[in-house]
């Protein structure tokens, strides 16, 4: 059994594909623990559910992935959806309930809960997670935080978010190669220790203490693109652990970091392009509930 361990800390949602009659269990930091699993990592996740059948549903998807979810808030409420259709197998969102109730309610982390964090070797969240306030918080873990801005983002929230963001995640196939050069520099200027700009069928790039790193996407048929962005981050972070002494991600020195960053991205671009070939973020689909 391997070792190292991570957890997806954040949003679940079921992503309802109106045309298919299907709804798919999805969501940032669900993914993460999903797609981790997937790798061959031991992985937990830790989010908030409502107490309807969605949530019910993923919970038992969560069972069969053998994810462990036990921290996991439960509230009387709605539980996050997304509606979704395909169009030439490119996700289109037409609406959401703005992941339901876990947006009335806080997350209150406690003792316990730090102390449950601290076995994994990095924690995953996202900006759909309603975490921000909390980052502080699970900083004093000390145990690495991974955040995916998706492609909002602006000035004040990025110096809010990577003072405590070691890795931040950026999605800027909707901006201009200047302009996503420039905003990877806030990300690092502001604190995050390295920052990953994707660009989807263009590739990826990391910056790492100044240094530039491109990686090719790996070209393969696209079914659907749900979840390509969270698998080609899961699977770097994975890589990067899997190759740092003692899963430890930033002790070695910078010519081994640039090169295990490389690496890692290798990964990463040949795991997305695996799951742009399945429906849904990760599979498990079944009837819109």
């Amino acid at each position: 059994m391997e070792q190292y361990k991570v957890i997806g800390i954040g949003d679940n949602v079921v992503d309802k594909y109106v045309h298919q009659g299907v709804m798919y269990p999805g969501g940032n930091a669900l993914n993460f623990s999903a797609y981790a699993r997937m790798c061959g990592m031991n992985s937990s996740y830790l989010g908030k559910f409502g107490n309807d059948q969605v949530a019910h549903y993923i919970q038992r998807v969560l069972d069969e992935l053998e994810i462990e979810h036990s921290r996991c808030r439960i509230f009387e409420g709605e539980n996050g959806y997304a509606r979704v259709t395909l169009e030439n197998g490119d996700r289109v969102f037409l609406g959401s309930n703005k992941g339901g109730i876990a947006k009335e309610k806080p997350w209150n982390f406690t003792e316990d809960d730090l102390d449950y964090i601290k076995q994994f070797s990095v924690i995953h969240t996202s900006l759909n997670s309603y975490i921000e306030e909390d980052l502080a918080t699970l900083k004093t873990s000390h145990v690495p935080v991974s955040f995916d801005f998706s492609v909002r983002w602006n000035d004040e929230y990025l110096e809010r978010v990577c003072r405590y963001a070691d890795i931040s995640f950026l999605s800027c196939s909707h901006i201009t190669e200047s302009e996503r050069e420039r905003e990877m520099r806030k990300a690092q200027a502001f604190g995050s220790k390295l920052v990953i700009g994707t660009v989807g069928e263009n590739g990826s790039f990391a910056l790492y203490k100044d240094q530039w790193i491109y990686q090719p996407a790996v070209l393969t048929e696209t079914v659907d693109t749900m979840g390509a962005g969270d698998s080609y981050l899961t699977a770097f972070l994975i890589g990067m652990i899997r190759s740092s002494e003692n899963g430890t991600l930033f002790a070695d020195s910078d010519e081994e970091m640039l090169r295990k960053i490389k690496a890692s991205m290798e990964q990463g671009a040949a795991f997305a392009a695996k799951i742009c070939r399945i429906n849904g973020a990760f599979g498990h689909g079944t009837a819109i509930l």
